[in-house]
């Protein structure tokens, strides 16, 4: 069986009895047409099949329309939402988004800044734990428009959109103290995160503001293996924390896990229990996380506009941390 030739632009113009520019002009977004040439030209390619060919004509406009974002790790169920959401924002404004994956501490930063080269991406949304300093920096170098997602690097020219994550910490501790929780630890995710030191921060300021100190701290990455390791080793002692703060619900899960089901203890007659981001599943009832919630929405909008505004080379300043709040359900 023999492949069916890929059919051109230079088919289109044939059967439609134009030129083959005409056809490449009914394909660019903007581009000057009479309606009566593009009638018969999408005839003629629909007839034949033809798809106009995209990163080829990102080489001859500079222009992709393609918006590179750059993750970690997907296991994090706010991140699939992010992509989601942002996805779907994007191409109402006529752009895709393509996934760049950098591995959780990776060094391999030549070959991810290659790949988004090579694509010719018109801009870049960077959710990246271990990467962003040197990727923004290569990038913008490369005259690539760069939002940083859910972090930020204290940088001069940073664009970064975050919640404010100091208040959540406080709420955090605000809430557990609330409850008459005294004795409260905290699962941290990678130190070298600023959501991590800024919501860790908060927890700080609301348990100095009430005369209490951390009882207990164990670090689990952001990483669900970690998180259940550290939960063992923070209560692996007779004189146990009575409530947590986790730092994203995804290690949460993990610490529900191990506490109710390794170490039988009762959440949250025992241990109180509080996550970070509020994703979909923190509502399941067999969790019933009392979190806080991150607005991925407002987060997705900021950050499309601020990205947009980049690329259209208009004035643009660094966007407030929007804000965050307290959703509780069972867990605390």
């Amino acid at each position: 069986m023999t492949t069916p030739r890929k059919v051109t632009s230079l088919d289109v113009a044939k059967r439609a009895g134009v030129s083959r520019s005409a056809v490449s002009r009914v394909f660019t977004p903007g581009a000057s047409v009479s309606e009566r040439t593009a009638v018969k030209v999408r005839e003629a390619a629909n007839a034949l099949g033809y798809r106009p060919n995209v990163l080829a004509r990102a080489m001859l406009t500079g222009k992709s329309k393609i918006i590179g974002l750059v993750v970690a790790y997907l296991d994090n169920h706010f991140y699939p939402t992010v992509l989601e959401l942002l996805s779907e924002a994007l191409e109402r404004e006529g752009y895709h988004v393509l996934v760049f994956m950098a591995a959780h501490g990776a060094d391999d930063i030549e070959g991810i800044v290659s790949q988004i080269l090579d694509y010719q991406v018109d801009g870049l949304v960077l959710a990246s734990v271990a990467l962003s300093s040197d990727l923004a920096k290569r990038c913008r170098a490369s005259g690539v428009p760069v939002v940083l997602f859910n972090r930020k690097l204290e940088t001069e020219g940073e664009l970064a959109v975050v919640s404010d994550n100091r208040m959540g910490g406080r709420l955090a501790a605000e809430h557990l103290i609330a409850l008459g929780r005294t004795r409260i630890g905290h699962i941290a995710g990678w130190e070298g995160a600023s959501t991590q030191r800024d919501r860790e921060a908060g927890l700080m300021e609301g348990l100095r503001a009430a005369g209490l100190g951390l009882f207990a701290r164990e670090v689990g990455d952001f990483r669900l293996p970690r998180a259940k390791d550290a939960t063992r080793r923070m209560f692996d002692t007779p004189d146990r924390p009575d409530a947590v703060f986790v730092a994203n619900d995804y290690m949460a899960f993990g610490v529900m896990d191990v506490l109710r089901s390794e170490l039988g203890l009762s959440v949250p007659e025992d241990v109180a229990l509080i996550g970070f981001d509020d994703v979909p599943s923190a509502a399941w009832p067999a969790y019933a996380l009392t979190t806080i919630r991150q607005d991925a929405q407002a987060m997705v909008t900021t950050a499309v506009d601020v990205l947009l505004s980049e690329i259209s080379a208009a004035e643009v300043s660094a966007p407030a941390p929007l804000p965050v709040s307290l959703i509780r359900r069972g867990s605390a």
